[in-house]
């Protein structure tokens, strides 16, 4: 099993809108994509960042689907948040594996 952990850093004004946002409209067409079995998402609660910190997790089993979502579907989401929200948001990806 495989989690791409994307980490966001939302400033305050936009916040709520960007939670309506990422429910509605951006999380499903994520998983429409069918590149992850399932998602979790979280707020972070000892960021030490200004703003509000959130983590969003997609989980899926083969590395190939992750491979053809990163170079299909990611770069036109990325664009997307980019016109959205500019600098309001900002993010870093990690990829893990379980080894348990």
């Amino acid at each position: 099993m495989f989690l791409y952990n994307v980490t966001l850093i939302v400033e305050d004004s936009v916040v709520e809108e960007w939670l309506s946002w990422m429910e509605e409209i951006h999380l499903p067409k994520i998983m429409a994509t069918g590149k992850f079995i399932s998602h979790k998402s979280w707020r972070i609660i000892d960021s030490p960042n200004e703003g509000v910190t959130y983590s969003y997790q997609f989980f899926f089993e083969e590395l190939e689907g992750y491979v053809e979502y990163m170079n299909i579907f990611d770069p036109v989401f990325q664009i997307e948040i980019k016109e959205r929200y500019g600098d309001k948001v900002v993010s870093f990806t990690t990829i893990m594996q379980d080894v348990l």
